[in-house]
C-alpha cells in the first residue's frame, strides 16, 4: 500500500513537472551533483538481468530517467536513438532508467526500436534519480556524464536534439 501510494505521488509530481515543461540545464562543467551513487547502482535490464551503471564508465554517459506514461520522455526517445546511432562508435552512450512496470517497458522499447539499455525500477530507480540530483522528482530527467564519470549537465524536461549534440560534442 504505502509503495503503491508512493509511486502514485511520484507520478503525479512528474506529470506536473513533465506537463509545465519545466527545464533547467546546469551550466556546461558545473555540477553539485555527485554521480558516484548513480555509477554504483545496480537495476534490472529489459531481460531482468542485474546490470551496474559503472559498467558504460569511459563513454560519455547519457542517463535518462523516464517512463512509458510521460509524453515529454517519449518526445525525446527518437532523438536519443538517432543520436545513439550517429555517435556511438565516438564513445556516447545513452542509457534509459525506466520508472514504470516491466512490460510496458520491454513492449515500448521492442515497438520504437530503442537500441541502448534499458533498465527498470520503481521506488529504487524515484530514489536513484533523488540521488542523482532529481529533488523535484519529475520526469524526464537527465544527467550527461563525461568520460570520467562527472556529471556535466543535468536537465529537467525533454532534451531537444540540438541542446544534447551541444553539450556532448565536445566531450566526444
Amino acid at each position: 500500500m504505502i509503495r503503491a501510494l508512493g509511486i502514485s505521488l511520484f507520478v503525479g509530481l512528474a506529470l506536473l513537472a513533465g506537463i509545465a515543461g519545466y527545464r533547467l540545464t546546469a551550466p556546461h562543467g558545473f555540477s553539485q551533483v555527485d554521480a558516484s551513487g548513480v555509477l554504483k547502482a545496480t537495476l534490472p535490464d529489459l531481460e531482468g538481468v542485474p546490470q551496474t551503471i559503472s559498467r558504460w564508465k569511459g563513454h560519455v554517459l547519457v542517463v535518462n530517467f523516464w517512463a512509458t506514461w510521460c509524453p515529454p520522455c517519449l518526445e525525446e526517445i527518437p532523438v536519443f536513438v538517432r543520436l545513439q546511432r550517429q555517435m556511438g562508435g565516438q564513445g556516447l552512450q545513452f542509457l534509459g532508467i525506466a520508472i514504470d512496470e516491466r512490460d510496458r517497458v520491454v513492449n515500448f522499447a521492442r515497438r520504437n526500436g530503442i537500441n541502448y539499455p534499458i533498465m527498470i525500477g520503481q521506488l529504487d530507480a524515484i530514489e536513484l534519480s533523488k540521488t542523482a540530483g532529481n529533488q523535484r522528482g519529475g520526469l524526464p530527467y537527465t544527467l550527461v556524464l563525461d568520460r570520467s564519470g562527472r556529471v556535466v549537465s543535468q536537465h529537467y524536461g525533454a532534451l531537444t536534439e540540438q541542446a544534447l549534440v551541444a553539450i556532448v560534442a565536445e566531450l566526444l
